[in-house]
């Protein structure tokens, strides 16, 4: 599977990220600086989703130092639902009811062990199909709808 992946700062967390997709067979397109440098979360976090929405990647991971800010310019880009992943409880429930397709994830607060649980279940669990949970699905692309819409005119 294609995942896309970005990051403000190159960490010790994003060197083990990229072990783990490799060893589970994923094909990662990194957006993000080398080591020693950085750049601009928004930047990277747009570049990743954009391969997501797009349907170039399957899902994507972004990254910065808490997480919210790369969860928050994620889900501005239209088909996109990040969701911020502290907990492998949280990765499933995003996963389970929100139909979540980005994962952000804090540079800070994350740790190996951690990162490793969320990804055993972000990529176990399948999205819900029960009819109230695929209503709420529906109305997420009737905000997202409304809100182009909006900005566009």
């Amino acid at each position: 599977m294609k995942i896309a992946v970005s990051t403000d700062e190159r960490t010790p967390l994003v060197e083990s990220l990229f072990c783990e997709l490799k060893e589970r067979g994923h094909d990662v397109t990194y957006f993000g600086p080398e080591r020693g440098e950085s750049m601009d979360w928004p930047v990277v976090t747009e570049q990743a989703a954009q391969l997501v929405a797009s349907g170039e990647a399957a899902e994507g991971i972004v990254m910065c130092w808490t997480g919210t800010g790369a969860s928050i310019a994620a889900n501005k880009i239209k088909g996109i639902r990040a969701a911020l992943c502290l907990d492998s409880a949280t990765a499933k429930g995003a996963r389970t009811w929100n139909h979540a397709n980005v994962i952000a994830l804090s540079l800070h607060s994350t740790d190996d062990t951690t990162l490793k649980e969320i990804l055993d279940v972000w990529f176990t669990t399948p999205y819900s199909s029960d009819k109230w949970n695929l209503q709420q699905i529906d109305r997420i692309r009737k905000l997202e709808q409304a809100s182009s819409a909006k900005s566009s005119t």
